[in-house]
C-alpha cells in the first residue's frame, strides 16, 4: 500500500533505466536530502559537526570506494588505509607548493595519486586473487608508511612525518565553520555516490560484476580482465583518496602517516562486509554503522553497569566493541552475507505486498 508502484507506467527507455524508477524512492531521496542539506545544519551543535557528522560522511565515502573494488569487482583490498595517505599527502604537497592552489585541485590531485598508486598496487590482481591478492593490496599499508616517514620531502622536511593545514576556503569562502565544512564534505559525498551509482549500471559496472562472479567465464565473452581489474582499482582508489584529503584536511587538521594505519584499512572493509557488498546502500549502513555503534557503546555500556551498581573502565568498554564488532561480522558472513542493505531491500519487498501475508 505504501511501496506499490501499481500504475507507475514507463513509457520510454530512458523512464525504464531512471536511477529512482519508483515515484516513492523519489520522494523519500529528495526528503533525504532536504534533511541533511537544511535541517540537520540548523539543529545540530558544533560538537556532532565535528565528532560524528564530518567523521561519519567522510568514512561513508571512503567504503564507497572499497565496495567498488571489493564489492562490485571481488578484489580483495587490505590497502586502503595506503591509498588514503598517499591522497591525503599529495593533496598537501599541492596547496603547500603552489600559493593560491584551489582547494578543490588539491582534491582531485590527492585522488589522481591514490589511483596511480592503487593501479601499481592492483597489478599483482592480473596474476593472483583472494588471499594472496589480500597480502599484496597489504604490502602497499607498509610501504606508504615507510616512505612518508623516510621521504622527507614529502612531507615538507617533517621529521616525524607530521603535517598540518589551515586557512582552508572555496571558491573564496572559508570554511572555518563546522556547518561549512559539514556541507563541503556532504556535497563530495553526493556528487560521488551519484558517478559511481551511474557507473556501476553502466558497461563497466557489469563488466566488474562479471570478473567478480567468474573471471573466466566473463573473459570467454570478451571482457578484457586487465582492464576492468585495473579500472576498479583506479576508480576504488580515486575515490579512497578524495575520502583520504576531506579525512586529512577537513576532519583532523593536522596528521602523521599512524593516522592512517593498517586498523583503518581494516575498518572499512568491515563496512563494506557489514553494510553489503556490491552496493551503495550499504557502503553508507556499514560506515553508520561503524561510526556510531562505539559512540553508543561508550554512553550505553557505563549506564548499564551502573544500574547494577558498578563501574567500567575505558579499556573494558573497547575491549566489548573489539568483541561486538567480531561476533557481528561472523554473523553477517554466515547468515547474511549481502549485509544490511539486503535486510532493507528485504523490507523494501514486505512493503510491497503489506498488508497481505507474503
Amino acid at each position: 500500500m505504501l511501496y506499490r508502484e501499481n500504475g507507475q507506467y514507463k513509457t520510454t527507455y530512458r523512464a525504464d533505466q531512471a536511477m529512482l524508477p519508483i515515484k516513492q524512492d523519489r520522494f523519500f531521496m529528495l526528503a533525504l536530502l532536504a534533511v541533511v542539506f537544511i535541517v540537520v545544519p540548523a539543529i545540530a551543535s558544533p560538537y556532532w559537526f565535528n565528532a560524528v557528522l564530518i567523521p561519519l560522511l567522510i568514512m561513508c565515502l571512503a567504503a564507497l570506494g572499497v565496495n567498488v573494488l571489493v564489492g562490485y569487482c571481488g578484489q580483495i583490498s587490505l590497502g586502503s588505509g595506503a591509498f588514503m595517505a598517499v591522497g591525503a599527502y599529495g593533496a598537501f604537497n599541492l596547496l603547500a607548493r603552489v600559493d593560491g592552489m584551489p582547494l578543490i585541485i588539491s582534491l582531485l590531485f590527492g585522488g589522481l595519486c591514490a589511483m596511480a598508486f592503487g593501479i601499481l598496487f592492483g597489478l599483482p590482481s592480473l596474476r593472483v586473487k583472494g588471499l594472496y591478492l589480500a597480502v599484496a593490496t597489504l604490502a602497499a599499508q607498509f610501504f606508504s608508511d615507510w616512505m612518508f616517514l623516510r621521504i622527507k620531502w614529502l612531507t615538507n622536511n617533517s621529521a616525524s612525518g607530521s603535517v598540518s593545514v589551515s586557512n582552508l576556503s572555496l571558491f573564496g569562502i572559508p570554511l572555518d565553520t563546522p556547518v561549512a565544512r559539514y556541507l563541503f564534505v556532504l556535497s563530495v559525498l553526493v556528487i560521488s555516490a551519484v558517478l559511481v551509482k551511474n557507473l556501476v549500471r553502466g558497461a563497466i559496472g557489469r563488466e566488474w560484476m562479471a570478473i567478480r562472479d567468474m573471471d573466466v567465464a566473463a573473459a570467454v565473452i570478451g571482457i578484457r580482465p586487465m582492464f576492468a581489474k585495473l579500472s576498479a582499482f583506479a576508480v576504488s582508489s580515486f575515490i579512497v583518496g578524495m575520502a583520504g584529503v576531506l579525512w586529512a584536511f577537513i576532519h583532523l587538521g593536522s596528521w602523521e602517516p599512524g593516522a592512517f594505519s593498517v586498523d583503518l584499512s581494516f575498518k572499512l572493509l568491515f563496512m563494506v562486509i557489514i553494510g553489503g557488498m556490491g552496493s551503495i546502500m550499504g557502503s553508507f549502513f556499514g560506515a553508520a554503522f561503524i561510526v556510531l555503534m562505539p559512540i553508543f557503546l561508550t554512553n550505553f555500556l557505563p549506564f548499564v553497569a551502573g544500574l547494577f551498581g558498578m563501574s567500567m573502565s575505558t579499556a573494558t568498554i573497547s575491549h566489548i566493541e573489539f568483541t561486538i564488532f567480531g561476533a557481528l561480522i561472523v554473523w553477517f558472513l554466515i547468515v547474511e552475507p549481502h549485509g544490511l542493505a539486503k535486510l532493507w531491500s528485504m523490507a523494501k519487498q514486505k512493503l510491497r505486498i503489506w498488508p497481505f501475508p507474503h
